[in-house]
């Protein structure tokens, strides 16, 4: 058998095995500055522990001002519909988290149009039911967000850092490149004329 028909038997195996493979959660922290005047994605992920237990749950957010003590209620996810709580953001918030489903995971909201008045502490509340064969099991989790609104982006020190790491080492490499390269014409120069000289 040719080298080219052995590769197709493990793509063939790969390709009809791969409907079997299922999605990972993972949950990743929020951004927390916002330019004024953009919009900008509120990220709220709470994975379930298990994921082949169904389950079904509700996404509350809240907000504290800047200035406030206390938290209003802004925005509620129930049975695949979100509704507006809060005046301030009408017609400024989109779901923006797990579509199709009542088992949510990712909680996410979209504030367009972004304000100064926007600054401030966000609470996201998940109300998760798991359904077990005898009995269902109610469990929570609450996620924190302190977004700060600014008038113009300003990019991160990890951004940064990692621009200038990706320039040390494109330059680095090159230079073991041409390292590389003199050494093996170096190599191929000594044997090529140790070769002559057996030939005289």
């Amino acid at each position: 058998m040719s080298a080219l028909k052995l590769l197709w038997v493990p793509v063939l195996l790969c390709l009809t095995h791969a409907w079997l493979c299922h999605g990972a959660c993972v949950e990743v922290d929020s951004d927390t500055e916002a330019v004024s005047g953009h919009g900008f994605k509120m990220g709220c992920i709470s994975c379930k522990m298990r994921g082949e237990v169904p389950a079904s749950a509700t996404v509350d957010w809240w907000f504290m001002a800047k200035g406030e003590s206390e938290f209003s209620h802004i925005y509620s996810y129930a049975e695949m519909t979100g509704y507006i709580m809060d005046d301030r953001f009408d017609e400024r918030l989109a779901w923006n988290g797990s579509k199709k489903t009542e088992d949510v995971q990712d909680g996410s909201i979209y504030i367009l149009n972004v304000t100064f008045n926007d600054t401030g502490t966000y609470r996201c509340f998940f109300d998760r039911l798991l359904v077990f064969t005898n009995y269902e099991h109610r469990t929570n989790a609450t996620k924190f967000i302190n977004l700060n609104v600014v008038g113009k982006a300003t990019r991160g020190m990890a951004s940064i850092l990692s621009e200038i790491m990706m320039y040390v080492s494109i330059i680095g490499l090159q230079l073991w490149l041409v390292v590389e390269m003199v050494y093996c014409y170096r190599k191929i120069a000594a044997a090529g004329e140790e070769a002559l000289r057996e030939s005289e």
